[in-house]
């Protein structure tokens, strides 16, 4: 199985899945090589995805908390933070991280459940990129029910920082990482990760985890490159990243993801 991040990984710095990227993950799918996205992307953010792939795989969606199944545009399973503990999280950054902003990303029954709120922010929440699902709320709003993750945002401070501060708190209630250094951290229920995710698509798909290549550039990618049989870090990735993975192959506008599984299926055989 091969498993990729999507921002930094897959696409390139235009939003794009490359025209040789996109050959040669043809040429694994058409070998029967099960090929699935881990993103913290929600669902909602999948669907340009399939487009520039052509193919709609399963996701591991929200670092690891959402199983999405992109074809049938199906959320099969979740785990949540409960409203108990996004209680807690919230007095807690406020208090050490001051002038934060929370906001909290939700799921229905598919990607776009019209019924369910799919992202909720506070007046303070200063966005890190473009959010054009936003709903703002009040704050009571934002941990009044159950979220695939709680992001916390501090305009000019560096994510790293931010988790420094706020981890060693966190008292095992709550799994906290990031996937840009922009002043954003986001934290999800205790355990779960890219890695947790896959783990439940493996064993669904009757995968070994020492057959899985894993593909990623982030801290939120480190678990699901240390699971795998062979994980890959982006040129252009985090530190930590590359100190996780077996491999560090070219950068996502290079074609890195490419290069690598071209050795195995490559898109002239």
């Amino acid at each position: 199985m091969v498993a990729t991040d999507v921002d930094g990984t897959l696409i390139d710095h235009s939003e794009q899945v490359s025209p040789r990227t996109k050959a040669a993950i043809d040429a694994l799918i058409a070998d029967g090589v099960p090929f699935v996205l881990a993103t913290g992307r929600p669902p909602r953010w999948i669907d340009p995805v399939v487009d520039g792939l052509g193919y709609a795989p399963l996701c591991v969606c929200g670092n690891g908390a959402v199983i999405y199944d992109s074809a049938g545009d199906r959320i099969l399973s979740t785990s949540t933070l409960d409203t108990d503990t996004l209680a807690w999280v919230a007095d807690l950054a406020e208090s050490l991280l001051p002038g934060c902003g929370l906001a909290a990303e939700r799921v229905g029954v598919s990607a776009h459940d019209a019924a369910t709120p799919q992202f909720v922010s506070s007046p303070e929440y200063e966005h890190a990129w473009l959010n054009p699902d936003d709903t703002e709320v009040s704050r009571a709003e934002v941990i009044s029910a159950p979220a695939i993750k709680m992001l916390i945002r501090l305009p000019g401070a560096s994510s790293g920082d931010m988790r420094a501060i706020l981890e060693p708190r966190l008292a095992g209630r709550a799994d906290l990482t990031y996937s840009t250094d922009n002043g954003l951290i986001e934290l999800s229920a205790p355990g779960v990760t890219k890695a947790t995710g896959l783990a439940i698509v493996a064993q669904r798909l009757g995968v070994q985890h020492a057959t899985l290549i894993t593909f990623g550039d982030m801290p939120n990618d480190v678990p699901m490159l240390r699971m795998a049989g062979h994980g890959v870090a982006m040129a252009n990735a985090h530190p930590e990243a590359i100190a996780a993975a077996d491999e560090v192959t070219a950068a996502n506008d290079e074609d890195g993801v490419a290069r690598v599984l071209e050795r195995w299926w490559s898109p002239e055989a």
